[in-house]
């Protein structure tokens, strides 16, 4: 019996658009595009009001400006925002801030928290004088009349003044106040500038134009001990007038000299 064979068929493909991973890969993109425009464009999430708070001399304006820069150039979007540039830049365009906290506040705002820094005493050096805190570090211009201590130094020679500068290191500042305060509240003595020469020598100008010498690496208590004792049984005050200094560098005795 003979055989037939069957026709052979040949079978069509399905057009692209009418297979299954088409499309999904079509759900798919229109699914990332509407997550892309949430992101980058939909004005729900834009950032549209910045807080600040803590800021007393610095103006808000200022603060504003300098976030507002940031979203600009990286984008406004709540989920895309740097809080952390957003910070640094803060606090490098503003000297006069030392700390700052930045937060998203949901779904459209910003949060900056600021805190600034507090003149501790006047650094002066090449004729120009600038407030400096406890850090060190100088952040804004000081008036002539300025009540707080004036420093100066013939450590290094600072040309080129940049606010937000560190220019004394902190320990230093710290041996200085603490020779101002003790010398107003204990021997009611008041120091008019401080003169840093080297690192084991700190020249101390009273109010009266007299001065002592300490050495702010060794222990400053018992170097002001010396001083009180030496004023009180020594030098009175109306000796004091033709004072020219007295060195309290060394060992456990306190030498002076009159003018």
């Amino acid at each position: 019996m003979k055989k037939y064979r069957r026709p052979y068929r040949i079978k069509k493909k399905k057009p692209i658009w009418k297979k299954r991973f088409f499309g999904l890969s079509i759900l798919l993109l229109i699914i990332s595009g509407g997550i892309f425009y949430l992101i980058f464009f939909a004005s729900f999430f834009q950032i549209k009001e910045i807080k600040i708070s803590g800021n007393e001399k610095v103006l808000t304006s200022d603060i504003e400006n300098v976030a507002w820069e940031v979203l600009f150039s990286e984008g406004e979007s709540i989920f895309i925002l740097n809080p952390e540039k957003i910070k640094h830049q803060v606090l490098f365009s503003l000297p006069q801030v030392s700390q700052a906290n930045v937060k998203r506040e949901w779904p459209d705002g910003l949060i900056i928290e600021v805190r600034e820094r507090k003149p501790a005493a006047t650094f002066c050096q090449n004729g120009n004088c600038f407030f400096i805190d406890k850090e060190g570090i100088i952040f804004e211009p000081a008036p002539e009349n300025s009540q707080l201590i004036k420093i100066f130094t013939e450590i290094g020679s600072l040309q080129n003044f940049s606010l937000g500068k560190k220019v004394l290191e902190k320990n230093i500042i710290s041996s200085i106040l603490k020779i101002e305060s003790k010398l107003k509240e204990d021997l009611k003595i008041t120091p008019e500038s401080a003169l840093l020469v080297s690192d084991e020598r700190l020249n101390v100008k009273t109010f009266d134009g007299w001065e002592i010498y300490f050495d702010p690496t060794k222990d400053l208590n018992w170097q002001l001990t010396k001083l009180k004792a030496v004023l009180e049984e020594e030098i009175s005050p109306e000796k004091r007038k033709n004072l020219d200094y007295i060195e309290l560098r060394f060992g456990n005795l306190a030498p002076y000299k009159y003018r």
